[in-house]
């Protein structure tokens, strides 16, 4: 049987072992067609949403013609390409969007974004002039196409400012658009657009806010999300073998004031994230997260309180750390999968969170196993030990 020095190495460094893997992107603009044989000059794979844009610049009177292919994230949902002329972000952007009307028709509308927050976004005329716009839609890809006459000092510059976007559904009736999703994918929908060359330029990486909510997912899923667990199973397992006593005390102890300032700094991250999100809020997020918070400090500051072993009260104690403890495991991994709906990084961070805690608990089960062996092993050298009488005889 293996040492509980072994499993505790086991324990502490499994996750380290699981591998990452890149999506592959399986369709190209250069294989899309268009039902009425339009060709333009350049097209584009945009880098989020599974986008497409296909463009062609005529310098001689400043005319983009567009035609922009996306998936909305939902059946009745809608698509949106923009240009910006200030800035490569959501404010001010001028928009062109499609979506179904009531009569489920495609519809291309232009819509306004203002450009301060919370922004509103309203159906009407842009600052350019646009014509021939349609939409149309074919195995769920929605296209939106039109002709834009670029304004004298952006066709000057040669470049445009880009926005790009997808949601879920649209008040039909009136054209009001939902708010689109709050991932990494959807803030970063943006970029400058070379109109000479075809060239799609980055926006410079993720925005600071946007680092700001991956790092407050990853404090929050090394925290509430493995650490934890695993100092829960290091509790919980460890101390059936008496020779791991008291390292399994200490290396319990550690695991959970360490998931417990991780969390916290976690939590902080996004109690000020929360704040800054004016008009945008996951109540039922933000609510376990303070829950978690709660919880653990008061954990945390009952280790001070801890009875002795033989003390009356350790019992009632000890009901309540376990009790305390199993909720803040099942809210923390729970927590974590709200907070992947949230941010949206990508299948492969969630797939790799599935699979650490898919492990975790494979240990475990395993853990419970041997120490059921061991605990019944124990009690049959017991009932079956002679009972030795005075004098050293065994009692009959």
């Amino acid at each position: 049987m293996a040492s509980p020095f072994k499993i505790s190495a086991l324990l502490l460094t499994f996750c380290v072992s699981i591998s990452l893997t890149l999506p592959v992107r399986s369709q190209t603009c250069a294989s899309q067609t268009f039902t009425n044989n339009n060709l333009y000059t350049h097209c584009l794979d945009l880098p989020t949403l599974s986008s497409y844009l296909h463009f062609t610049y005529d310098a001689a009177n400043s005319t983009l013609s567009v035609a922009f292919f996306a998936s909305p994230s939902k059946s009745n949902g809608w698509i949106s390409w923009a240009i910006n002329p200030k800035v490569a972000a959501m404010g001010g952007a001028q928009a062109l969007v499609a979506f179904k009307d009531s009569k489920g028709v495609m519809s291309a509308k232009t819509y306004n974004i203002s450009t301060s927050t919370p922004y509103s976004v309203e159906q009407s005329k842009l600052a350019f002039d646009v014509w021939d716009t349609r939409a149309e839609e074919e195995s769920g890809v929605m296209r939106i196409f039109a002709k834009i006459k670029v304004p004298p000092e952006l066709a000057a510059k040669g470049t445009l400012n880009q926005v790009w976007q997808v949601g879920s559904t649209v008040g039909a009736a009136k054209g009001v658009l939902t708010i689109h999703d709050m991932g990494a994918p959807n803030l970063n929908s943006k970029g400058t657009l070379d109109l000479n060359g075809g060239k799609s330029v980055s926006s410079g990486g993720l925005d600071s806010r946007t680092k700001r909510k991956n790092i407050h997912g990853v404090l929050n899923a090394v925290s509430w999300g493995i650490l934890f667990p695993l100092g829960i199973v290091i509790a919980r397992y460890l101390r059936t073998f008496p020779s791991a006593d008291p390292a399994w005390f200490y290396l319990h102890v550690s695991c959970q004031v360490s998931a417990y300032a991780i969390g916290v700094a976690g939590w902080a991250t996004g109690i000020k994230l929360g704040s800054e999100s004016k008009g945008v809020q996951f109540s039922l997020h933000r609510n376990i997260g303070i829950a978690l918070f709660a919880l653990a400090t008061v954990q945390i500051f009952a280790l001070f309180l801890r009875p002795k072993k033989d003390h009356k009260y350790r019992f009632y104690w000890n009901i309540y750390h376990h009790g305390v403890g199993y909720a803040i495991l099942i809210l923390g991994i729970l927590n974590v999968f709200k907070g992947l709906d949230i941010l949206q990084p990508g299948d492969k961070w969630r797939t790799i969170y599935i699979i650490a805690i898919a492990v975790l608990g494979g240990i475990a089960a395993l853990l419970e196993l041997i120490t059921w062996i061991v605990v019944l092993r124990r009690k049959s050298s017991k009932s079956t030990k002679p009972y030795e009488g005075y004098g050293g005889q065994s009692r009959p």
